[in-house]
């Protein structure tokens, strides 16, 4: 993994990184360590680039777990989205994609693990904020738990 700051370090405004992940990289905890490096406690990212393998899912409220969608061919990364909050004081990635296939189909889903072949740029957004993810156990899900509520 390597990476390049895209921000002025005496701001207070929100910190931007260009993340590339490389041939074979883990995407989870890579994206992991890096906000653990950084001390990013809040944050929004895109990406684009390609999987080698992918194990996506779609989450079943009815059942509260995930549906496993194994990606098991190289695919394109079309579209990348996520966050980043603190879950049990550490960095947590949530993360879908949207993924081409080779026949110009698509898949998507949230992303359970990938591995990068050849690369993935991702772009992030570090807020001067903390946010935490906790299990809701009505849902069967870890999400944020903002501060205020409307």
């Amino acid at each position: 993994m390597r990476y390049q700051a895209l921000h002025d370090e005496n701001s207070t405004a929100p910190r931007r990184f260009a993340v590339v992940l490389e041939v074979g990289e883990e995407v989870l905890p890579a994206l992991e360590r890096f906000a653990e490096e950084h001390k990013v406690t809040a944050a929004s990212f895109t990406g684009i680039g390609a999987f080698a393998s992918a194990s996506l899912s779609l989450f079943d409220p009815d059942g509260k777990s995930h549906v496993p969608i194994p990606v098991t061919e190289h695919t394109e990364v079309l579209a990348l989205t996520g966050n980043i909050a603190l879950r049990d004081g550490r960095p947590s990635v949530h993360m879908h994609a949207v993924l081409g296939r080779r026949d110009g189909t698509t898949i998507g889903g949230h992303v359970q693990g990938a591995v990068v072949r050849p690369t993935l740029e991702v772009m992030v957004t570090a807020f001067p904020a903390t946010l935490t993810r906790r299990l809701d156990a009505t849902l069967g899900l870890p999400v944020i738990v903002p501060e205020t509520e409307a």
